[in-house]
């Protein structure tokens, strides 16, 4: 069979090394952390030295960033990491609040149950006050939750937005603290999907998605337009 004219017209791909992945993965966790707070400017050279690797695979890597909307163009030269809006949290939950959906619909009806260690690693990062874990504890439930779904599409689909969702959490968490409920939602969840109760995961799911949704939007707003403090009461009879 002879060749396609378009497969003998294409030219290698050169490999990605391992590196771009790992640079990729530390400005994420960065970003989500506060290091890389929203607004501030990132050049390639100075990243380069803070990591120290070369500025090829920070390179790649900012493009990766760009292109999932976490950095945006600087005025000049160098990038900016993509200020946080509060509308732009909201259509991530909207888009979430429907994969979570559907994950623990198809989780519940093979009554797939989820490992024991995620919950008590979560409630230890509850406990610890550690931002971090607390974020990793909550992402890796829902993770699990998509897994449990048997449909890898769920997980791939919601990468991306929960990485919006990770870097506005570490914001307000600066600040606030988790829900002290959430480990007790989620620990509903997961025993609605074990003993195969689709419509109640279902409805417990969307409950659990409207109030982190409610109680992140209005910290984020809270963070993004803080009320100034009042102005001094001056008393001509005081002396």
């Amino acid at each position: 069979m002879p060749n396609s004219p378009l497969l003998t017209a294409l030219r290698p791909v050169p490999s990605t090394p391992d590196l771009v992945e790992q640079v990729y993965r530390r400005l994420q966790d960065a970003m989500a952390s506060g290091q890389l707070a929203p607004g501030q400017r990132v050049t390639q050279e100075e990243l380069a030295k803070q990591l120290v690797v070369s500025r090829q695979p920070v390179l790649q890597a900012l493009r990766l960033l760009k292109k999932d909307g976490l950095l945006l163009d600087a005025p000049g030269r160098g990038l900016l990491v993509a200020p946080l809006d509060v509308q732009r949290i909201g259509q991530v939950y909207d888009v979430r609040q429907a994969l979570d959906g559907l994950a623990v619909r198809l989780a519940a009806e093979r009554r797939a149950p989820l490992p024991e260690a995620l919950f008590r690693k979560g409630r230890e990062a509850f406990a610890s006050g550690d931002i971090a874990a607390m974020i990793d504890a909550d992402m890796a439930f829902h993770m699990a939750v998509y897994e449990a779904s048997g449909n890898p599409l769920i997980a791939d689909s919601a990468a991306l937005h929960w990485q919006h969702l990770r870097r506005a959490m570490g914001v307000v968490l600066q600040s606030h603290t988790i829900l002290d409920t959430v480990w007790d939602e989620h620990e509903a969840i997961a025993n609605a999907i074990a003993q195969g109760q689709a419509e109640t995961a279902l409805a417990l799911v969307h409950q659990h998605s409207q109030r982190a949704r409610e109680n992140l939007t209005a910290r984020l707003n809270q963070w993004l337009h803080p009320t100034p403090p009042p102005a001094p009461h001056n008393d001509p009879e005081t002396p």
